[in-house]
């Protein structure tokens, strides 16, 4: 199971705390060219370790905006890592307005070079909430890019914006369901650490948006998905039957996988059956182990029930033992799973569990 981290993107999203760069415009070729040179490397001294994590075997190219990278670059790296393959998913992150500038034939040749799902950043289909957010594309763009894609698509929304009404979210969710994707993910919108977004509260620029709005948001999400058919499989996850994200739902199930990129982490099992966490510096080349950590039993324990509720598997009731399960919904095979109706509020049942 692999994860890379491509650290480019074109413009920085309002919200985002992803660790990116925007290229110089005057070398931006060299820049992709020492990335993928150091990426290569990485992969070569990191072999072994790669080996042993092909349990799922997914690939998962994310960032930053890896659809920024040239073809040449993205090819290098595929061939650099097909001896692990094949991949069951192969997954990359792209962004409509490179769809739409690249064209049919860029989704040909990243379809040749193992793509196998394209999970897209359309956020919203109503042009005033994009310019909030900052995003590159419009309500256009992004029509046109999902309509050049094939294979499995992921579509990802953001709810929970200051001053996006219910009437806006409802016309980008009726919309977007008459695409048909493969896959839905839609988050709420969240203030981290870094973001542009924390300045503009910090200046009083914008305020959150209410919870009470927020509830609305997710409430109807979990209704119209329902409705359209989708399986509402992980608190921000939807998809058809049989089309759930494998990488991803490898992560809640916390399988180990290794993270390459900078920025990136890692989860391994070292040779005395110890789970060990690392994590990678922030540069555009160069970059090397920061840190590492040993997971404890305890920490082990609490990450298992608080990814494990997030999806509709839920988590057994050994890891539950005298604890008040009464929020909670039984399930046949001896797991307990937080009901939907509940799930707005999932991160205050957890930590009480925990």
């Amino acid at each position: 199971m692999i994860y890379i981290h491509v650290p480019f993107c074109r413009s920085y999203c309002t919200y985002c705390d992803f660790y990116s760069e925007i290229p110089c415009s005057n070398r931006e070729g060299a820049d992709f060219q020492c990335y993928t040179c150091s990426l290569l490397s990485e992969i070569e001294a990191r072999r072994s370790e790669i080996s042993a994590t092909l349990g799922m075997n997914t690939l998962y190219i994310g960032g930053g905006t890896p659809s920024a990278l040239p073809l040449e670059n993205l090819k290098q790296i595929a061939d650099a890592l097909k001896c692990f393959g094949p991949y069951r998913e192969f997954t990359i992150e792209v962004n409509p307005e490179d769809i739409v500038d690249k064209g049919d034939a860029y989704v040909e040749a990243l379809r040749a070079i193992g793509v196998t799902r394209f999970s897209m950043g359309v956020q919203s289909l109503d042009d005033k909430m994009l310019s909030w957010m900052n995003r590159r594309h419009n309500a256009a763009g992004a029509r046109k890019a999902f309509g050049l894609l094939k294979g499995e698509r992921s579509v990802d929304i953001i709810t929970g914006v200051p001053d996006m009404s219910i009437e806006i979210l409802e016309k980008t969710v009726d919309e977007v369901i008459g695409w048909r994707p493969e896959h839905i993910s839609a988050y709420q919108l969240s203030i981290e650490e870094g973001s542009a977004l924390e300045k503009m509260i910090e200046d009083g620029k914008t305020d959150e948006a209410p919870e009470e709005e927020c509830r609305k948001h997710y409430e109807f999400l979990c209704t119209s998905l329902k409705t359209a058919g989708y399986h509402h499989y992980e608190i921000s996850n939807w998809s058809l039957p049989g089309h759930e994200a494998l990488h991803n739902s490898a992560y809640w199930k916390r399988v180990p996988y290794v993270g390459l990129g900078p920025g990136a982490h890692s989860l391994r099992i070292g040779e005395d059956g110890t789970q060990i966490r690392s994590w990678n510096s922030k540069q555009i080349s160069g970059w090397s182990v920061k840190g590492s950590e040993i997971l404890s039993e305890q920490e082990i324990r609490e990450e298992t029930i608080m990814l494990g509720f997030r999806t509709d598997k839920g988590v057994s009731g050994s890891l539950l033992e005298g604890r008040d399960c009464s929020l909670l919904e039984a399930l046949p095979n001896g797991n307990y799973r937080i009901p939907e109706n509940r799930l707005f509020v999932a991160d205050d049942i957890i930590s009480d569990l925990i």
